[in-house]
């Protein structure tokens, strides 16, 4: 054998590892999507409902609410959120080549909760047409857009002369966060308890607010933004040698870098506004897949999503059961889940922990 034959041989081991894990994790993603519809405070099962269409019997009132109008959204929901997340954080590790890297490294997330939280404790002073059109859609609306002003700032902040500066808008997105978090303070300091109630539970995540409504502006924005990034493996690849090297290689930088910042905030942004503060998916999951199937962005977009769906469901189902009827919120479960992942993967790559 070559000696080109044999240096090939990792890499093409690496490609089929990541074709397997794409048939996995959508084996995956199913069953847990046919858990979390199956699963509820609620005594609706939905094998007896899947029994009675077999049988050619109808549904009554309260199986079709539960599973259609409750249980089908959130899932939908869940999905969504948790493959925005966790493909966003590869894209931003891959960008900054940085394996700390998150989706909230932009200042996008700090621009939502600040959008949010200006709805919560201003709302009222907004003109009753404003209030009646938007209802209950004003909140994730005005979380969208402040993400969007926060993304567009930063990318002003970080581009001249048509080049953007990595390590410029890691700075300028360190200052921003700080700067949204300072307004975002001054706000909380003048809400009154009912609107710090609500501010908690926004800040903590939960997908009980999912409506079909809801995800019929989400959602298209976060496919579309997660098919977007997921194309830029052979990018994210290349700059990971350096943007000059990518350049030789034919890479196009610049557009690769625009092209990662407009979908990640457009992905974060729209999750965060419909879904409140979930942590951890973004930062835990690249890393865990890393480990198992390689760096390669090209298998390693697709893969993140397809992981990231499937654990914020099982997040949220365990949300749903562990102290039912009541709810806990979503961003506590990530939290206490992905920070022992977290802390061993650091430990790992010091060499304290050899697994």
């Amino acid at each position: 054998m070559m000696a080109s034959d044999t240096a090939a041989l990792p890499f093409v081991d690496r490609r089929t590892t990541a074709r397997r894990a794409h048939l996995w994790l959508g084996l995956l993603l199913v069953l847990v999507s046919l858990a979390s519809l199956a699963v509820g405070a609620s005594g609706t099962s939905l094998w007896g409902a899947l029994l009675k269409l077999a049988q050619g019997e109808a549904l009554t009132l309260t199986e079709r609410v539960v599973l259609w109008d409750i249980r089908a959204p959130r899932l939908v929901m869940g999905i969504c959120v948790g493959g925005a997340l966790a493909v966003s954080g590869a894209v931003m590790q891959g960008l900054f080549r940085n394996p700390l890297a998150d989706p909230g490294i932009l200042g996008v997330t700090t621009g939502a909760s600040l959008g949010a939280i200006s709805i919560i404790v201003l709302g009222a002073a907004l003109p009753a047409v404003v209030q009646t059109t938007l209802g209950a859609g004003l909140l994730p609306v005005a979380a969208f857009l402040g993400a969007w002003w926060s993304m567009l700032l930063l990318y002003r902040v970080s581009t001249r002369a048509g080049r953007t500066s990595i390590a410029t808008m890691l700075l300028a997105g360190i200052a921003l966060s700080a700067l949204f978090a300072a307004f975002s303070g001054v706000l909380i300091f003048l809400a009154d308890d009912m609107q710090l109630r609500e501010l908690t539970f926004w800040s903590l995540g939960s997908l009980a607010g999912a409506s079909w409504v809801k995800l019929s502006i989400a959602a298209p924005v976060i496919l579309v933004s997660v098919a977007l990034a997921c194309t830029l493996g052979r990018g994210l690849n290349g700059l990971a040698l350096g943007e000059a090297a990518a350049h030789h290689m034919g890479i196009p930088v610049e557009r690769t870098k625009t092209i990662a910042i407009l979908a990640v905030s457009a992905a974060t942004g729209t999750a965060v506004a419909i879904s409140g503060g979930i942590g951890f998916i973004g930062i835990v999951v690249p890393h865990l897949l890393r480990l198992a199937t390689g760096p390669d962005h090209r298998g390693l977009l697709v893969n993140a999503g397809l992981l990231g769906a499937s654990l914020l469901l099982v997040a949220d189902m365990i949300a749903r059961v562990a102290v039912a009827p009541a709810e806990l919120p979503i961003g506590i479960l990530t939290a206490l889940l992905g920070s022992p992942v977290f802390l061993w993967i650091l430990l790992r790559k010091r060499g304290l922990v050899d697994m």
